[in-house]
């Protein structure tokens, strides 16, 4: 091993601050060539990636012959000096003086070739090493903190809502069910917002951020079985109020990540001038608007019919940047959305959908805030009361007009990475077909 005072250990990320030093690397093989007397590896060690040069004779023989033995994946210390080299990933490289071992692998399973989805999900556990799906991961990270920060400096309070619950939030045919010990069913928590709904009674503003679960069996590249969603809810808010936090949510995020995370845009290729056209107004549709433009288009759907995957993606490729859906027909919604007063056919409610074909990122509403209203949106959803009794005390002990919204987080990443499928905006995706590993 080496000593780290006399090489310090740094990360490949850092090497430009290092050029000309002595450093020491710890990672893991990525590629290996060998020209004669001069042979080349590529290490990664999570920040990045970074060219090892042995040159016979600058290094000890052992240490020289120790690349024979290295496979990819093999995990090693290496130390050596820094230098700048356009022509090496990262634009540095480092000549080797000391090369140890800490584990030889080989055969190891995904090569530097083409290799099927299916194959790649079944090693999902090693797949997570490519570059490219670390740049996904790195994108996630940054807009998951993004959210956290919008949500704090606009002053709402981060809630943590239970993932068992005893009912459902939007009906009962999509949920994944569990005994609770001797108390019956329990179920994965489809949505934060019943539990938000209270706690915005208490705080105000406030957020939940984590893990939703929907038995919902699609199959296509928006749906996954468990997805995390940030989701809001504020007091006294009303539809306009939402519309205009969820476009300055979208903004703020894909803002942050241009601005932090271009280096990962990069890897996949990904056209970053039509993520910047968020920093524009976001486009506002009603439904009704929205119908007319799909029937215009040649697309057979009526007034009262829900948009599926094919209609939101010919609606998002209308426009350059995420469009607001609102005030969609009250029979195809929620059954706690509030009627627009203006025409009770309608709720106050409102989708955004991503551009370039990416469809719905989000779903939001106004509340109902009346009790009676609430009671009978139960009977007429067919709904039972009893489970229900602590979110209609909401309406019985103070209740006010308030509004909130859920953003798909790999939906959301999907666009900004440019994916074709969410299950690579997410570790390890559970799909309608899978759960390992």
């Amino acid at each position: 091993m080496f000593s780290p005072e006399i090489a310090p250990v740094v990360n490949i990320a850092d090497l430009p601050q290092y050029e000309g030093q002595a450093v020491t690397i710890r990672g893991w093989v990525y590629h290996l060539r060998s020209s004669g007397k001069v042979r080349f590896l590529v290490v990664r060690d999570g920040t990045g990636l970074v060219q090892g040069v042995l040159v016979k004779g600058r290094l000890p023989e052992e240490d020289f012959h120790q690349f024979d033995r290295l496979g990819q994946e093999s995990s090693l210390i290496l130390r050596g000096q820094v230098r700048a080299e356009l022509r090496a990933p990262g634009g540095y490289e480092v000549e080797v003086t000391g090369l140890t071992p800490l584990h030889i692998c080989q055969n190891y399973p995904i090569a530097h070739k083409e290799h099927g989805v299916g194959f790649l999900l079944d090693q999902r556990h090693l797949w997570l090493r490519a570059p490219r799906q670390q740049a996904i991961l790195r994108l996630r990270d940054e807009l998951a903190r993004a959210c956290r920060d919008f949500f704090y400096d606009r002053g709402f309070v981060l809630v943590d809502t239970p993932i068992l619950t005893p009912t459902a939030c939007e009906g009962t045919t999509t949920l994944f069910a569990t005994d609770y010990l001797d108390r019956g069913k329990a179920y994965l928590s489809q949505s934060g917002q019943l539990y938000l709904e209270a706690a915005a009674m208490a705080l105000g503003k406030v957020y939940c951020f984590g893990p939703t679960f929907r038995a919902e069996k699609s199959k296509t590249r928006r749906h996954l079985m468990e997805f995390w969603m940030v989701e809001a809810e504020a007091a006294f808010y009303l539809l306009e109020d939402i519309l205009q936090l969820c476009e300055d949510l979208v903004r703020y995020l894909v803002l942050r990540v241009l601005e932090r995370r271009n280096r990962e845009l990069e890897m996949l290729d990904r056209d970053t001038t039509l993520l910047s056209k968020v920093s524009q107004s976001f486009p506002r549709l009603s439904y009704t608007e929205a119908v007319v433009r799909l029937q215009t288009e040649g697309v057979a759907i009526t007034w009262g019919e829900d948009f599926g995957g094919d209609e939101e993606t010919r609606l998002s490729q209308m426009f350059d940047r995420p469009v607001l859906i609102h005030r969609y027909p009250r029979q195809i919604k929620a059954f706690y959305m509030e009627a627009d007063r203006d025409n009770p056919e309608l709720a106050l409610c409102v989708d955004m959908l991503a551009p370039e074909g990416y469809g719905e990122i989000i779903g939001g509403s106004q509340r109902v805030a009346d009790l009676d209203i609430l009671l009978a949106r139960l009977q007429e959803y067919h709904l039972p009361q009893e489970p229900l009794e602590w979110y209609l005390d909401l309406r019985r002990y103070g209740s006010v007009p308030h509004a909130g919204f859920g953003l798909g987080l790999e939906r959301l990443l999907a666009w900004v990475c440019g994916l074709k499928h969410v299950r690579e905006a997410i570790p390890f995706p559970r799909l309608l077909d899978r759960l390992y590993p």
